[in-house]
């Protein structure tokens, strides 16, 4: 019998689909929730927000629309894994009823900007959530950081810090999707990609043969820019990421 893990890597690997974002963390729920229609005022504590945008992501997640033919994945907050959908827990909803490959969330936020470059704020409970998606058969992870300007020392200890983190990812037994964001406002964006596009595939080479991870990547000036690194043997998939966009 194939496992659910390879199951879900095949999916990855081949299918088509968007990867939903329903990940909000405690920053970004209120605003999430007031284009929802439901303003602060109406709730009064953390809990009492968190139980309301489980509730709209439930709904979102429940609807005949929401699955496996055009949702490819869908990453998850933490908070998430701890509730259920249906009777169901979270995570195993996703794929046992919907065919969607469940992720999550792992960074904790960006650091004020340095060298050009937001990194990612520590994660010192890092192993236990990892701990904790194993556990409820979620495949892969997401982080995120961003590069604000075409500094090469910045972006390759941006690149270097991802892959750092993944290589924990992997060892826990999930795929991490490792997110270099670029500021699509940047005046000196295609040089921003140049040195990026050199820094993947400095960490790529350097990867071993059972280390596998994809990548989230914004939408390169050039056409078919980023071919070298969707073509590369450790990368399981390239997805498209939409910040900064409308």
């Amino acid at each position: 019998m194939v496992s659910i893990f390879n199951q879900q890597w095949e999916k990855i690997a081949l299918s088509d689909g968007f990867i939903a974002a329903l990940d909000q963390s405690g920053g970004s729920t209120p605003k999430a929730l007031e284009i929802y229609g439901i303003h602060p005022s109406d709730y009064d504590s953390d809990s009492m927000m968190y139980e309301t945008v489980h509730k709209m992501r439930s709904r979102i997640v429940t609807s005949p629309c929401f699955n496996g033919e055009r949702i490819l994945a869908a990453i998850l907050f933490e908070d998430t894994l701890h509730r259920d959908i249906n009777g169901l827990n979270s995570a195993n909803y996703l794929w046992q009823e919907k065919n969607v490959v469940p992720l999550i969330k792992v960074d904790k936020g960006l650091l004020d900007e340095s060298d050009g470059v937001q990194l990612m704020k520590p994660m010192p409970e890092l192993n236990g959530l990892l701990t904790l998606a194993k556990n409820k058969q979620v495949f892969g992870t997401k982080m995120r950081s961003v590069i604000k300007a075409a500094n090469n020392e910045g972006i390759i200890q941006l690149v270097n810090q991802q892959f750092t983190v993944a290589k924990e990812i992997i060892s826990a037994g999930l795929v991490p999707i490792i997110e270099p964001e670029v500021d699509i406002h940047a005046d000196d964006k295609s040089d921003i990609e140049s040195l990026l596009r050199a820094a993947l595939l400095n960490e790529l080479n350097a990867l071993t043969a059972d280390q596998t991870v994809m990548l989230k990547l914004t939408l390169p000036s050039q056409t078919n820019f980023y071919h070298s690194c969707i073509s590369h043997s450790k990368v399981l998939r390239v997805v498209a990421l939409s910040g900064g966009y409308d």
